[in-house]
C-alpha cells in the first residue's frame, strides 16, 4: 500500500499547477526523468475527493459516480501499454534527436527549460487543433469530450491511442532540446490540464488573457454551437488569442459530444467513433471521398466544407437531460469501492514491475481491463453485467489463492479482507445470475433491451 503515494502532498499539488523550477525539473538523462503523471495518481484521487467534499459543503452536486468511474477508467486505460513499452513519443522524440540534433542546447540551463516551456505548449496547441479538425485523429480525441459532466474528474478521461498521433507535433525541438528536458515538461502541460476541468473556478482576473483556465476550458468542451472548435489551449491562451480560436465563455455551457455516446462503458467511449468511422468509409464510393472522410473534419460530407456547417450543430440550451440508467446508490458506490480497488493495483503493478515478467504484466492488464468493462456493464445496467462481475470476482479469488498458495499466513489482514470482499461479491452477483436464470421469460427481455 505504501507504493500509493511517493512523493509528498506538497510537491504533487504544485506538480499539478506547473509550479515548479527549472532547477528542480532539468535532468540530463531520460532515464532520470520521473514518471510524473503516473506518481500524480494518488493526487489525482485527493483532488477529486475535495472537489466532491466542497460541493457537498455548497450544496451542489460536482459528479455523478457512473460518470466519473467512466472518466477515470478510459484514463487508467490510456496507461496501460506504459507498463509494457516506453511511449511512442519518447521513442520517437529520441530517436529523432539522436540521428538530426543540429545543435544540442545545454540540458542544466533555464534558458532550454523556458523555451523547450513555450514550444510544447505551441505544439500541443496544433496537435489539439489538428485533433478537432482531422476526422481519423478526433477519434481519438473524442474520447475526452464523450463525458456529459464537467469536474475532475472529466481530466482523467483519456484516450488510449492519443499519444500515437500527438507525437509528431513535437519532433522540431528534437533538433535542438535535449530529450529529458522535453519529456518532464510534455508530462506538466498535460498535468495542468487536469485543475482547469471544474466548475467552481468562475474567473482568474488578469490570468484569463494569458493562461488556458477553467473558464476557458469550459467553453472547449461545450458542445452549445457557440463552443464548437474553440480554445485549444493547453497552458498558455495567448495561441488561441493569436489563431482566431479564441471564444469566451457567455452562455450556459452544455458539455459533451454533439451526438452522445449514450454509455458508461469506457472501452465503447475509447474505440466506439473508431468503429463509426470505419463503417463510415465503406459508404463512400469514390476514393475521393473516402479519404475525405479521415482527414477532414468530422461534420463533413460531400458537397459541405471541410470542417462542415456550423447550422448541423445540433442546438442545445442548459439545463439538458443526461444519459442515466438510474441505479440505486448502493449499486453505485459498490463499483466505486471496487475501482478504487483496481487502482490500488494498479499502482503496486507500476511499482513492482521490473520483478514480474511480461506475461505476468499482460495478464494483470488484462484483468483490469476486464474490470472497466463489467463496471461499465453495471452503470449501463446491461442483462449479462451479474453474470461478468460474478466471473470476475470468482476469477479475482482463483487468482489470488494461487498466486499465495502455501503462505497464505504470512499475508496481511488487509489482503485477506480484500479475498473475503471479493468473495462476497461473487456470492452477490451469483445469486442476482441465478435469480435472473429462474426469473420469467418476459422479464429476462426486458433486462436484455435494458
Amino acid at each position: 500500500m505504501t507504493a500509493f503515494m511517493k512523493v509528498p502532498m506538497s510537491t504533487g499539488i504544485r506538480w499539478l499547477f506547473y509550479a515548479v523550477t527549472p532547477n528542480e525539473t532539468s535532468f540530463e538523462n531520460v532515464d532520470d526523468v520521473p514518471r510524473y503523471i503516473e506518481d500524480a495518481v494518488p493526487f489525482f484521487v485527493f483532488a477529486v475527493a475535495l472537489e466532491v467534499v466542497v460541493g457537498l459543503l455548497t450544496g451542489k452536486q460536482v459528479l455523478r459516480i457512473n460518470d466519473a468511474i467512466t472518466s477515470a477508467g478510459a484514463g487508467l486505460i490510456s496507461l496501460l501499454p506504459l507498463l509494457l513499452m516506453r511511449g511512442i513519443e519518447i521513442t520517437g522524440y529520441v530517436w529523432v534527436h539522436e540521428r538530426f540534433c543540429l545543435y544540442e542546447l545545454p540540458w542544466n540551463s533555464a534558458w532550454t527549460w523556458w523555451l523547450c516551456f513555450i514550444a510544447v505548449d505551441f505544439g500541443y496547441y496544433w496537435f489539439h487543433r489538428m485533433a478537432h479538425e482531422v476526422n481519423f485523429m478526433w477519434a481519438s480525441h473524442q474520447t475526452h469530450h464523450s463525458a456529459e459532466d464537467y469536474n475532475l474528474s472529466t481530466a482523467l478521461r483519456q484516450s488510449i491511442l492519443q499519444r500515437y498521433l500527438s507525437w509528431v507535433f513535437y519532433l522540431p525541438l528534437a533538433l535542438i532540446v535535449p530529450p529529458a528536458i522535453f519529456v518532464a515538461h510534455l508530462q506538466f502541460n498535460i498535468l495542468y490540464q487536469f485543475w482547469i476541468h471544474n466548475e467552481m473556478i468562475k474567473s482568474l482576473g488578469p490570468l484569463e488573457w494569458i493562461l488556458n483556465t477553467p473558464s476557458h476550458h469550459r467553453v472547449h468542451h461545450g458542445r452549445n454551437p457557440y463552443c464548437i472548435d474553440k480554445n485549444y489551449a493547453g497552458t498558455l491562451i495567448i495561441w488561441d488569442r493569436l489563431f482566431g480560436t479564441f471564444q469566451a465563455e457567455n452562455e450556459e455551457v452544455v458539455y459533451g459530444l454533439t451526438h452522445p455516446i449514450n454509455t458508461f462503458n469506457p472501452i465503447e467511449a475509447q474505440f466506439g467513433y473508431v468503429k463509426y468511422l470505419w463503417s463510415r468509409l465503406w459508404e463512400f464510393d469514390n476514393l475521393s471521398d473516402k479519404v475525405s472522410s479521415l482527414v477532414k473534419g468530422p461534420g463533413w460530407a460531400p458537397g459541405k466544407p471541410r470542417l462542415g456547417n456550423i447550422e448541423d450543430i445540433p442546438k442545445v440550451k442548459a439545463p439538458v437531460k443526461k444519459y442515466d440508467s438510474g441505479l440505486p446508490l448502493s449499486l453505485s458506490l459498490f463499483v466505486l469501492s471496487h475501482y478504487l480497488l483496481v487502482l490500488i493495483g494498479y499502482q503496486e503493478l507500476v511499482a513492482r514491475k521490473s520483478g514480474l515478467s511480461q506475461l505476468n504484466v499482460a495478464c494483470f492488464i488484462a484483468y483490469i481491463v476486464l474490470s472497466l468493462t463489467c463496471f461499465g456493464a453495471l452503470f449501463d445496467n446491461r442483462y449479462y453485467a451479474p453474470f461478468l462481475e460474478c466471473f470476475r470476482c470468482v476469477l479475482f479469488v482463483a487468482c489470488d489463492l494461487y498466486l499465495t498458495r502455501g503462505r497464505l499466513e504470512e499475508r496481511p489482514v488487509w489482503q485477506h479482507l480484500i479475498q473475503w470482499y471479493f468473495l462476497f461479491s461473487a456470492c452477490l452477483w451469483g445469486l442476482q445470475a441465478v435469480r435472473m436464470l429462474m426469473s420469467p421469460k418476459n422479464e429476462k427481455e426486458q433486462q436484455k433491451q435494458s
